[in-house]
This record gives structure tokens, sequence and C-alpha cells, in this order.
């Protein structure tokens, strides 16, 4: 009986054990299926579509709440200045293992991507004099055993050997090339702002980029390029101001091209390698709210453009502003998607704008899939002024952000805010979304906002994922000559006629993209000040053509608060710019309350999604917290955001982008936050997802800026 009763207490024991093992062992295995295989992140949106989506999802929505910091890179050493200096937009990339990006100094580095070490870096102004301009990314190409990383810093395109980090000496001259290149001789193009904020995209062995110029008189045309990537030569040039026997030549005055600049692709391209085209959109024609020198619908500004991206041969456009007064350009790059469109699929173009709407377009006609209205808009513009008659107003998708801003949309947020913005808006002009600058002030949206530089993200079924800006404006007018003799001096009238237009003739800007130049010769040297005129900085473009003297009369005026002494009468014109408009804006800042929040009722900013399929919003959440406004019982409000959003299989949507320095995890099904970590500088950039050896991992450039602290941390989360 009692052996009896071991010899089954030990088949029971065996049995509980194999049960045991076979839990684990199962578990084990459950883990190992759980582990993706490697995957890239290899180009500036994710893929050539510029979709935004990974199909990893080892993180997902059962256990995002387990992410942690992984490791963190700092781009840069600490600088006791970065408060003025530092910004980074770069969305990162990762190819075999590397994660190539770029610092808030344009330092390129490489990157193990398992745990953020240090291959090698390269500085493109190690031997010269930094130009520091926004880069939002960088290019990988390869051919066999050639690997390349292609970029832009200041005026050159740049290209590096992506295994060692040193130049390829047989691109260009010593690995650069000039992107003053095809443009025009009559620009005197060497002196002008010309550069690339944004990355190429690749198509071959062909790289294909747009541009960053001046918006004012002094642009340089913003024509589409492509150089060969082997050599560093220009390959072919799209004249998106038409020349004589060109398309959409008619649409300007005769030989417009010969003054007028800018209409650049400043955001960014997608290609489809299939078709052999390539897709971008446009800016406005130069100079920015008036176009007395440019009568016309103005193609190809503001335009949905497709090219042959072997030959620059134009395919088709499809234009979203006619002769473009406020500054409404195409803000990001194309979303090329397959869609099941009334019982079909279709391949389709996606593009979201400035002023909040979607456009969905025939990838091989350019034709609107949803229906669109060319409605009458006010015409009496400024003298000499020529409005066009017509825009367009698509009625699908409802647009995303505010449209006209009327009383009841005066914020909220406390009634001396309230009153504060009724005597704004009592004494303005309000009545309507296309409102044509003029003397007194206007409030407008779409100025920017709406949509911004870092897009939006589709996932597999249809569901297109945009955050916003909703940014109100004002804009107020005067005539060249009436500013010329308001300042007086020298160094106020070039002031005026340079840095007023964004700074303000008070010179306090915005408090955030656009700096307080109060007190500034307290807080930088003269030369940094110079170094920022001559070379420009963010959206700020280079005054390089500003003469030594000129440059150090502005310095002496923003360094001395109090009036200077009068040097000479001027009506200051330097003959190498392009032309003078006849009006510019004496006013152009967005309109905030005492406190410095904008000056609308919330959200100020959101993420939404929307079903491209019917053209139907799903949900539409605030993105971003002002928390002090939080704790005063106000409604979470959103906050302004720079930077986009990434979709996985997992069921979420990675962004940051917001003024609170988080970046967050959305379900995608709902807009609940599901996720959400405090960075030591605001993420204004997009995020990435990639995995290596077994681990999904998610990144962010927190570089801040735009008024808050800076840093130069690139942060990667993963599971334990």
């Amino acid at each position: 009986m009692i052996k009896s009763f071991k010899l089954s207490h030990f088949l029971l024991s065996v049995v509980q054990l194999t049960v045991v093992l076979y839990f684990f062992s199962s578990c084990k295995f459950s883990d190992e299926k759980n582990k993706p295989a490697d995957e890239d992140w290899p180009v500036y949106g994710g893929n050539k579509s510029g979709n935004r989506h990974s199909p990893l999802n080892q993180v997902n929505l059962k256990n995002v709440k387990q992410l942690k910091v992984a490791w963190i890179y700092q781009s840069e050493p600490a600088s006791a200045d970065k408060t003025i200096r530092s910004e980074m937009e770069c969305q990162p990339i990762v190819v075999n293992g590397i994660l190539y990006g770029v610092s808030p100094q344009l330092k390129v580095f490489a990157l193990n991507a398992s745990d953020g070490k240090k291959i090698w870096g390269f500085d493109p102004f190690k031997n010269s004099d930094p130009k520091i301009t926004t880069s939002r990314g960088l290019v990988y190409w390869e051919n066999g055993s050639d690997k390349r990383i292609l970029f832009s810093a200041g005026s050159n395109l740049y290209a590096i050997n992506a295994q060692t980090g040193e130049p390829v000496t047989a691109f260009g001259t010593q690995g650069k090339t000039d992107l003053h290149q095809g443009l025009c001789d009559q620009y005197n193009a060497e002196n002008l702002y010309v550069a690339a904020t944004s990355p190429g995209i690749v198509y071959k062995n062909t790289l294909i980029i747009g541009s960053a110029v001046s918006e004012g008189g002094d642009a340089a045309p913003g024509y589409v390029r492509a150089f060969d990537i082997t050599t560093g030569k220009l390959k072919w040039v799209f004249h998106t101001i038409p020349q004589p026997g060109e398309p959409g030549y008619d649409t300007w005055p005769k030989d417009a091209y010969k003054k007028i600049g800018a209409v650049n692709n400043w955001s960014g391209l997608t290609t489809d390698e299939k078709r052999g085209m390539v897709f971008f959109g446009t800016g406005s024609p130069a100079a920015d709210f008036y176009g007395g020198a440019r009568a016309g619908m103005n193609l190809f500004s503001d335009c949905i453009m497709a090219l042959d991206a072997e030959s620059g041969k134009l395919k088709w456009y499809y234009q979203t502003i006619h002769h473009d007064l406020w500054d409404r350009d195409i803000p990001c790059p194309p979303n090329l998607a397959t869609i099941l469109f009334q019982g079909r699929k279709r391949d389709v173009v996606i593009q979201a704008t400035k002023d909040g709407l979607i456009y969905m377009l025939d990838r091989d006609s350019g034709v609107s899939l949803f229906p669109v209205e060319e409605r009458i808009v006010p015409t009496n513009g400024l003298p000499g002024e020529h409005p066009w008659p017509t825009q367009k107003f698509p009625l699908k998708p409802l647009p995303f952000s505010n449209q006209v801003f009327n009383e009841e949309d005066i914020t909220n947020i406390s009634s001396r805010s309230h009153n504060y913005i009724k005597k704004i808006f009592d004494s303005a002009v309000h009545s309507g979304k296309f409102i044509p600058p003029s003397e007194k002030t206007t409030l407008l949206y779409g100025y920017s906002g709406g949509a911004e530089w870092g897009g939006n993200a589709i996932d597999s079924n249809g569901i297109l994922y945009q955050n916003t800006n909703n940014g109100l404006w004002k804009v107020e007018m005067e005539s060249r000559m009436a500013g010329e003799s308001r300042f007086a001096s020298v160094g106020q009238g070039l002031y005026q006629m340079h840095c007023a237009g964004c700074h303000g003739p008070d010179k306090k800007g915005n408090g955030t993209e656009i700096p307080n130049l109060l007190g500034i010769g307290s807080r930088m040297k003269e030369a940094e000040i110079n170094h920022v005129i001559q070379d420009g900085r963010r959206r700020m473009p280079s005054f390089s053509q500003l003469s030594k003297e000129e440059r150090r009369a502005i310095i002496h005026y923003l360094a001395n608060d109090e009036s200077v002494k009068k040097i000479r009468k001027t009506n200051v014109k330097n003959e190498s710019f392009p032309y003078e408009p006849a009006y510019r804006a004496k006013v152009w800042e967005k309109v905030y309350d005492e406190e410095g929040y904008p000056g609308i009722k919330p959200p100020w900013g959101t993420l939404g999604a929307i079903d491209m399929k019917t053209g139907d919003y799903l949900w539409q959440v605030p993105l971003g917290e002002h928390e002090e406004l939080t704790r005063r019982g106000i409604q979470i409000t959103g906050t302004e955001n720079y930077g986009g959003p990434v979709v996985t299989e997992g069921g979420l949507i990675f962004i940051a982008a917001t003024r609170d320095e988080k970046i967050r995890a959305f379900d995608k099904l709902t807009g609940t936050v599901v996720w959400e970590y405090k960075l030591p500088a605001a993420g204004f950039a997009t995020p990435i997802t990639y995995a290596m050896n077994g681990k999904q991992y998610i990144v962010i450039a927190a570089g801040g800026g735009r008024g808050l602290k800076s840093g130069s941390s690139y942060i990667a989360f993963a599971l334990p």
C-alpha cells in the first residue's frame, strides 16, 4: 500500500514536472516566435512612398507601457549657449543595423543601432566656418560595395562613405557639389541663399532634390534638380518657374523667370520606382504676400507635381492655390498609397496642406478622386496686385484645421485672454480664408499650421494619421517707400528691409520659431550675430548678399536698443536682387494672448485619423498639453507641434512634436494615449522604428529649441 502510494506520487510528480517544462518551453517558443526579423528604416519617411508605416508589432497595445530607454546618444557636447543655437528636426535612417543621423551643428554620425555606440562622425565644417541650416534627414545609396550617405549642409551637397565616414572624393569636388548649380545666371545665384533642409530621394543612380531659398524679392529660383550620385554632376533641371516654350509659361508675365524666385520644393519628395515617377509639392512665389510683378495663376507654384524621374519631364500637376498671396506652400512630402476606393484598388497620391486640406489624386493622371469645387473669392488687393478670382475647396475629407476666424473662435481660457484678443479682432479684417493682404491688419489661418513638414502616416488599411496646428496669424502690409522713410538710419533701414517682416518692427518676433531680438547684444557677441546674418540658421535664410558694412549696420542697430545716430539717408537697394516688391509685410506674426497662449479656442494642436476609402474622420484628439492650464481646470488644449507620426502593425502611433517635451504612443483605433515619456528636450522631429537582433526600437531626436530649452540627444526605447 505504501509502495503503491509512493509510486503513484512519483508518477504524479513526473507528470507535473513535464507540464511545467512544457509550459516554459512553450513560453520560450512563444518569445522566440515574437522576436521580429531585422527591419530597417532606410529612407526618410520609412520608405520611398513616404508612408511612415512599419510592419513591426513586437511593441503593441498590450505591452507598450513597458517601454524603457534602451540607449541615449549625445550628438553634441554640452554647451552653455545651446538655448540660443540648438534645434534638431532630423529623422534618422537605419540601414543594415547602422543608424545614421545629423547633429544640431550638422555633424553626421553613424551608430550601432542596437546600443547607440558611435562608429564614425563627419563634420562638414571642420576646416571652414559653419553655415548652419536645418537638416531633416539624409539619404543612403549603395551599388555593390560602394555605399554612400548623401546630405546637405549650407549650400553644398555631400557624399561620404557609409562605412568609414570619409568623403567620396570622386563625387563633385573632393566629396561635395554646389547646390547653386542649374540656377539662372541672371540671378547671380552664387550670392543668393540656397540650401536643402529636407533630404532628396534616390531613383536608381540619381538623387532628386529640392531646395530652401529666401522668401523675399531676393529669392533664388526653386528649381528641382537631379544629380548623378556617382559623380555629383547635374543631370536634369525642372523649371518650377517656366521659361519660354515650357508648359505654364503663359501663366506668368513675359520673362517673369528672369526676376521672380522661390516656387521651391523644400519639404521633400517621394518616388514610385515601378512607374519611374517622382512626386513633390512646391511653395509660393516670391515675394510672400504681394504679387504685383507676377500676374496670373503662377504655375508651378503651390502644386502637387509628378515628373519622370529619369528625365525630369512633366507628367502632371495639380495646383492647390492660384497666385498665392498667403505663403501657403505645400509643407510635407506626398504620401503614396494603394486605397480600396469605390470597390477597386487605386494607386493614389495623398497630399496635406498648410491650410488644413487633404487632396487624394490618381497617381497616373493627377485627377482628384474626391470632389473639389472652384469658388469665387475676394479680389480687392493692394495697388498693382492681381488676386485670382477663384480658389479650390475640397468637399472631402473635411478640413482638419481651422479655416475662418470668427468672434466665437476667440480664446476662452480666461476672460482676460478673451478680452485681449477681442480688441485685436475688433480692429482687424477677418471675413474669409482668401482675403488679400492689405495695409489693414488681417487675421487668417494657413500662413503656417495645418500640416507641417513632419507629414503624416498611413497604415495597411488606408487610414491616414495627421497631426495639425491651429495657428492664427496677423499680417499688415506697407509700401516699401513708407517703410524706408519710417526707418531713416542705415541700420534701421536695413533691418526694416530684411528683418522686420519676420521679427517685426519692434524686434519681438513671436517667441517661438521667430526669436525676440530685444537685448540680443547682451546674449550674443557681434561676431555670432554676424555669423547668423551671413549664413542663416534654421528657417532664417542667409543674407550673404549683404556687404560687410551693411551687416555691421544691422548688428549695430540690434546690439543697441536705443536709437542709433543717422549715418546717411537711406533708400538701400542691392542691385543684385532680382526685384524689390512695392509692398512688404510690416507685421507678420502669430496671434497670442497676454500670457503667450494662442489667441483662439483650443484645441491648438490635434492628431486625427481619416479613412481615405471614404474621406470620413474616425477620430481627432488634442495633441500635447500645457500642464499649468490643466491644473487650472482647463481641458487639455493641445500644443503647437512640429514633427510627424509613425504608425505600426502593433496598433500604435508614435509621435513627439509637442511643446510639453513628451513622446507619446496612441491607440490607432481610438486616439487614446497609451504611453508617454518626458524627453530631456522637445522632440521637434519625426520618430522612427526598426528591429535588430530580435528587438524593436523606437528612436526620436530630442533637440528642443523654438523658444524652449535645447538639446542634442537621440533616444531609443525598447521593451525590457
